[in-house]
This record gives C-alpha cells, sequence and structure tokens, in this order.
C-alpha cells in the first residue's frame, strides 16, 4: 500500500494556500502603507524639533544657511552638516568627551528611501507640490523653517503626503 498525496489533493491544497495568500496580500499591503505613513510623520517631527533647536543655539539662524550667514546663500550640504554636526567638548584642555549636537543622520523619506534635501533659496518660492521625488526625499526652505515631505499622493485620511 502507497502512502502520500495524490496529485489531485495537492492542487486542490495549493488552490486553497493561494487564495488564501490573495485575501491577505490587500490587509498586508494596508499595514505596510500605514507604517510608511506613520514614519513620515514621526521623521518631520524630528526634522522640525531639530531645525528649531538648531535655530536656538544659533540665534535664530535655521540651519541650510552656509557658514551660518543669512547672506551667504543656502546649501543643502551645510544643511546635512549643521543636522549632523558633532562638537569636542574640552575639559582641562584635553578632548573629553564628543557632544552630538543633531542628527546621526538625516531619517529617510519612507516612500522614496531618499535622505537627500532640496533646499529653496530665499527668493524662490516653496514648491506646490513635490519636486523629483525619486532623487529627494525631502524639501526645505530655512528662510521659513519649513520642511515637507517629498512625495505625491495622499494618505488614508486624504491628507497629501506633501501637507503633512
Amino acid at each position: 500500500m502507497k502512502r502520500g498525496f495524490t496529485l489531485t489533493e495537492f492542487v486542490i491544497a495549493a488552490a486553497i494556500l493561494g487564495i488564501m495568500a490573495a485575501a491577505a496580500a490587500p490587509v498586508y499591503q494596508s499595514y505596510v502603507l500605514s507604517a510608511k505613513e506613520s514614519a513620515a510623520k514621526d521623521n518631520l517631527r524630528v526634522l522640525r524639533n531639530v531645525i528649531e533647536i538648531y535655530a536656538i543655539q544659533h540665534n535664530g539662524i535655521p540651519p541650510g544657511y552656509v557658514e551660518n550667514d543669512l547672506l551667504s546663500g543656502v546649501s543643502s550640504q551645510e544643511f546635512e552638516s549643521q543636522l549632523t554636526h558633532s562638537e569636542v567638548i574640552l575639559q582641562d584642555g584635553s578632548a573629553d568627551e564628543i557632544r552630538r549636537t543633531g542628527l546621526v543622520m538625516i531619517p529617510e523619506n519612507p516612500f522614496n528611501g531618499r535622505r537627500e534635501t532640496l533646499v529653496i533659496s530665499e527668493e524662490k518660492p516653496f514648491p506646490a507640490e513635490p519636486v523629483e521625488p525619486d532623487f529627494f526625499g525631502w524639501i526645505y526652505k530655512p528662510a521659513t523653517k519649513n520642511i515637507r515631505v517629498n512625495w505625491p499622493g495622499a494618505g488614508k485620511d486624504g491628507v497629501r503626503y506633501f501637507d503633512y
């Protein structure tokens, strides 16, 4: 007497598993989208807090200005450098500790995985829509301290990601 499954039993079992997987996929996708929306909101909260703290520590000058000079223009590299800066604390003339004054790194936009920030100069208006979302994760204007998620579309609540 042979033991095992017949081809028919195997096909029926595979079909049932396929139906169950197909039913679960939309639920899983919904959870993934919710997680990305939550991460985007949290990353914006972190960035906005660090921008405010930086401005307080630098006499009201927000990050992004070259050498913290309002007349010297803005730079994406300067913005990243200023927010991820570490400084050495000297005690008795020796380097006693390194204190991080900002972020370890700019958080990534969870929708496109990009950390790069498009920094908008004072004379240019803030864009009404995302700009090159395949390249920039964030859009920031130092003059207004406005930072946004650089991604099209809207969340489950109907609010555009760009408006978070």
